[in-house]
């Protein structure tokens, strides 16, 4: 589809209607076509034969698609679509309903007692009544954040019916309901099939057989620089624990690690492998059978480790006038909060390579052992329970200097008694305060942790030297604010910008 084409759609849902005849994945998450003569939902890159435009309904989101009563497409399963995140910062009422979206899409979220009980607490974390939170959702969405819940833990469910072949009783705790006899109840009201129905459909599309489970599909729209990402993250890959193939002779390009999860009342650990299928705009997911308890998290935790849920054509367009050949480069984020701070304060003031050394002296001294398919990759990355109880001489004696011990153990400590957290979606000013309290971390430290752990897109280490030098600023008591003062148009995408000067791609200063 061409620009050309959309012009000449005057009508924003004929625009959609075109798009989903070209089937351009940039468009994938972005709207979902409901098709009255068969009560089914699609992503706009379904395989299926389009529908005539007098058929299509198009919806925002999923959630507005199934209030209406459509359901969700087996074929081209619009639980893999990116999840459309739109920053904004103007509008008041539409920051509070991302933060709303982002807070109920987390998967550690969804496990309250009550569901009104799980709505009212995370008004008040958004310091509104829970009716203004309603008010909101009504007036932009058209539905509740109750009804935007029940859709992500349905999806989410029916995502690990069709991937796995997780007893049906551990994904309905998994997928956040309370009870088998619920989860089965919401299934049939909702898709008219209950989950053994589904997962035999599953099956006969070409997902798990029994007693076996397959990649996991995770969608993303293009463009994606694959290479950018998995370049900067090799670099950095710490020994024992990850492990990149940037070009491998055979197979497709990705990482594969060790992990540790947490998520509420269940903790596992165990390793990932996840590939990039370009050609698709797919990543292909393959996780340990102990990680499949905890999957609906895991799942977001990767998605955000790959940034996946970027709209790189707006993201582009805003930052094109300064960077050269930067089209779809993304921010890589965290495999977990706690390794990305510690990774972050052993990186203060030395190479990246020095900083990977003491990464891996870490995880080797304090890491606990597993095994994995791979030889190579055979430790944890260190719980901050066991950092926290670490001496000053242990530290010290793979290289750690005093202050850089002093501010690890703080932040173990703040981790291990649940003082500190580090998770996408976390207000930033916050976290950063929080964050700088610590003795050892500065504002560099902190703004880093929330461009990769807290996926904030306008985060600015505005006393890093290397961007201070592509800004044309030289060193001096004011280069930080004159940085922050030049770095004004780059907002709200600063972390992007950030992540193309490092690689050398700025042509003007802003």
């Amino acid at each position: 589809m061409n620009s050309t084409e959309l012009d000449d759609a005057h009508d924003p849902q004929d625009a959609r209607y075109l798009a989903l005849k070209a089937r351009d994945a940039r468009f994938d998450g972005s709207f979902f076509t409901g098709v009255t003569s068969t009560g089914i939902y699609c992503r706009p890159v379904c395989a299926v034969r389009t529908p005539k435009r007098e058929n299509c309904r198009f919806f925002d989101l999923a959630a507005q698609a199934e209030h209406a009563g459509f359901r969700p497409c087996l074929r081209c399963r619009p639980e893999l679509a990116p999840q459309a995140v739109v920053w904004s910062s103007q509008d008041a009422s539409g920051i509070l309903l991302q933060q709303a979206l982002r807070l109920l899409d987390a998967p550690e979220n969804w496990s309250e007692t009550e569901s009104g009980a799980l709505i009212e607490r995370l008004s008040g974390r958004l310091g509104v009544t829970d009716r203004h939170l309603r008010r909101i959702f009504s007036a932009a969405l058209g539905i509740s954040p109750l009804q935007y819940l029940q859709t992500r833990r349905l999806l989410a469910a029916k995502q690990l019916l069709t991937d796995t072949s997780l007893p049906i009783t551990q994904i309905a705790l998994a997928s956040g309901f309370k009870s088998v006899r619920g989860f089965n109840a919401a299934f049939q009201h909702h898709y008219t099939l209950n989950p053994t129905q589904l997962r035999k459909e599953g099956v006969r599309h070409g997902a798990a057989q029994a007693g076996q489970s397959r990649v996991i599909r995770l969608g993303w729209r293009p463009p994606y620089n694959v290479g950018a990402l998995l370049g900067f993250l090799k670099t950095r890959a710490i020994g024992g624990v990850e492990a990149v193939d940037e070009q491998p002779t055979q197979g497709l390009p990705g990482l594969r690690r060790t992990l540790r999860m947490a998520d509420g009342e269940r903790a596992a650990s165990g390793w990932i492998d996840a590939r990039f299928d370009a050609r698709a705009s797919q990543l292909l997911l393959t996780v340990s059978d102990s990680l499949l308890g905890v999957l609906p998290s895991l799942i977001a935790r990767v998605r955000a480790l790959f940034d996946l849920d970027a709209d790189m054509a707006v993201i582009d367009a805003a930052l094109a006038p300064y960077f050269d050949q930067a089209d779809g480069m993304r921010v890589p984020g965290a495999a977990d909060g706690f390794e990305l701070a510690v990774r972050a304060v052993l990186g203060q003031q030395i190479t990246v390579a020095a900083a990977r050394t003491l990464a891996h002296r870490l995880a080797e001294r304090f890491g606990e052992p597993i095994q994995t398919p791979w030889p190579e990759l055979n430790r944890l990355f260190p719980a901050p329970a066991v950092l926290a109880q670490a001496s000053g001489d242990e530290l010290g004696s793979i290289g750690i200097v005093r202050q850089r011990q002093q501010a690890i153990r703080s932040l173990a400590e703040g981790f291990a008694d649940g003082r500190l957290r580090l998770h996408p979606g976390d207000d930033p000013e916050t976290t950063m305060a929080a964050l700088r309290a610590l003795p050892g971390i500065g504002d560099w430290t902190a703004q880093y942790m929330a461009m990769r752990a807290l996926r904030w897109p306008d985060a600015f280490p505005a006393g890093d030297v290397a961007l201070q030098s592509a800004l044309g600023i030289s060193r001096g008591s004011k280069a930080a604010r004159q940085a922050l003062d030049a770095s004004q148009a780059w907002r709200p995408w600063r972390s992007y910008a950030v992540m193309r000067t490092w690689a050398g791609l700025a042509r003007t200063r802003p």
